[in-house]
């Protein structure tokens, strides 16, 4: 077991399988030293645990842990890519969206729950950058739905 999955299984948390694609596309990509991840739903177990939007069906305190899920859903993503999640040099950036209802204004809260996490399990390597964007609807009606990109060492 590489450290990083032996640092999830210290947070109670294992690696989920890898979330198969919705549409036509990968779930993670490499490029030279990168990796790119295709924006992750909170899925687990296949099934989007709520729906809706934040603000109006969805807390946003349910959704900052939706927002865990999306990143430990990345993280499966670029293991699929790369075999050993030891390979990550950092984490570059981060992107969420939210599904916002329209007087909602607490997206940076909410992706604040994949950035937790990449922070809690990479150490620092998982200090990025990001940005944390209000949309009107997301695929499935996901509340949240996140994207990273990493560096990764040979």
């Amino acid at each position: 077991m590489s450290a990083v999955e032996t640092r999830l299984a210290e947070l109670g948390l294992t690696l989920p399988e890898v979330v198969p694609p919705l549409a036509s596309y990968q779930p993670a990509v490499q490029s030279g030293a990168y990796v790119y991840t295709a924006g992750q739903l909170p899925m687990v177990e296949g099934k989007l645990p709520v729906t809706g939007k934040v603000g109006a069906e969805v807390t946003p305190e349910e959704a900052k842990e939706l927002a865990r899920t999306c990143a430990l859903n990345a993280l499966a993503a670029v293991k699929s890519v790369v075999g050993d999640l030891d390979r990550i040099a950092r984490v570059v950036k981060v992107v969420g969206f939210v599904a916002s209802a329209s007087d909602f204004t607490g997206q940076p809260g909410v992706v604040n729950g994949a950035s937790e996490l990449l922070g809690e399990v990479l150490g620092d390597k998982g200090v990025h950058a990001r940005s944390a964007v209000g949309v009107a609807v997301l695929p499935l009606d996901a509340p949240v739905e996140v994207e990273i990109q990493v560096e990764v060492a040979p």
